[in-house]
């Protein structure tokens, strides 16, 4: 687990001069259950990033893909195979393919929707060669060969696809035989502390909660302001596992750790979001959150509101919220690793068929 103290020393907190930016959902739900996200405003989000200041404002916050990548890095050298391509999906401007050696990696092919931050950084070093290929993650197979690639991984960015069993099917059709997938993707718990913040700030100031925060999966319903958009199931590493299983991966691991981040206020934190370009893609989303619904949600993320439920036994303190002692506040980016999972070929190791064991175990215990 990896502690930040993160942000430029001279950031005022509080809400008066900064205006986090919504952008419009553009159409109705639809009823397919995998449509949870606008991938168009994903896009923009993600382009508006590198726009204006040649990238410096995405760099500033790429501390938790960076810390994620090395992460994925310790699990990909713990492999004893070296590989000759590889496809980075979701690279962005390659978190990941930047720490790569060529004694492991010959090539690798970087793959994102945004065009802007594919290319962000195009005076980089890689050791490996490299080439740069813009395309929609979702529609793999439109682009990259059945069976031509050795391995893919995916840094933080299968938590934004709407069909993910889709996606997974591609990545394997996509591999050679017992060709290797390694991913990370933001689990359901991630930002929870901003979340619950603003779910109980909207609850008093409005009556009601829409969902702000990603990443989720879900199916389309009404909210309780009577809009129509999506409820949501948090993933998890038993839902990832099965996920993997269906898309006909095989010696599978899937393990979750945490990154957690101090910062100053809720509003840098909500400031960084959005440089990332993790802002809210949710079809249906409400485009505007009130002002003093905000200003709530930071003096709930501050621990300054106690919560308290009246109970058989009277009164009861059910809920203390979030502030650090130095007066910081931390949020939580939890990380569920597809550690490893196994395109299915003849050579792989398989479980003998069941009754062909020739010792009891009771004889060895």
């Amino acid at each position: 687990m990896a502690l930040f103290r993160i942000g430029p020393p001279q950031r005022n907190s509080g809400p008066q001069w900064r205006r986090f930016l919504a952008t419009a959902s553009q159409f109705t739900p639809p009823t397919n259950p995998y449509k949870v996200f606008d991938r168009n405003v994903k896009q923009i989000q993600k382009d508006r990033t590198v726009r204006g200041d040649a990238g410096e404002r995405s760099r500033v916050v790429d501390y938790v893909r960076d810390e994620v990548a090395d992460r994925m890095l310790e699990r990909f050298l713990d492999i004893k195979r070296n590989f000759g391509t590889m496809l980075d999906l979701g690279a962005g401007p390659g978190h990941f393919s930047k720490l790569l050696e060529k004694d492991k990696v010959q090539k690798s092919i970087l793959i994102d929707s945004s065009l802007g931050l594919l290319h962000r950084d195009p005076d980089s070093e890689f050791e490996v060669d490299i080439e740069r290929i813009h395309g929609d993650e979702e529609n793999l197979m439109t682009f990259i060969p059945p069976e031509s690639q050795e391995a893919v991984v995916s840094c933080l960015n299968l938590h934004w696809v709407n069909d993910l069993p889709g996606a997974l099917v591609q990545i394997r059709q996509a591999l050679k035989p017992d060709g290797l997938f390694l991913g990370a993707m933001f689990g359901g718990d991630t930002l929870f502390e901003l979340r619950t913040s603003l779910q109980l700030a909207e609850v008093e100031r409005e009556g009601g909660i829409s969902p702000h925060v990603s990443p989720m999966t879900g199916k389309n319903v009404h909210s309780t302001h009577g809009m129509r958009l999506t409820k949501f199931t948090l993933l998890d590493t038993r839902d990832v596992s099965n996920l993997l299983g269906r898309a006909g991966f095989t010696l599978l691991t899937v393990d979750i750790d945490e990154v957690k981040v101090a910062y100053p206020s809720m509003w840098e934190l909500m400031e960084d979001i959005q440089n990332m370009g993790e802002s809210n893609a949710i079809i249906g989303r409400r485009n505007v959150i009130q002002r003093d619904t905000l200003v709530a949600a930071s003096a709930i993320y501050n621990g300054d509101y106690v919560y308290y439920a009246v109970t058989w036994f009277g009164l009861t303190q059910v809920l203390e919220m979030h502030g650090n002692e130095d007066g910081t506040v931390p949020a939580t980016f939890q990380i569920i690793y597809m550690q490893i999972g196994w395109k299915p070929a003849p050579s792989q190791p398989k479980p003998l068929e069941r009754g062909s064991g020739k010792v009891n175990l009771k004889e060895v215990l």
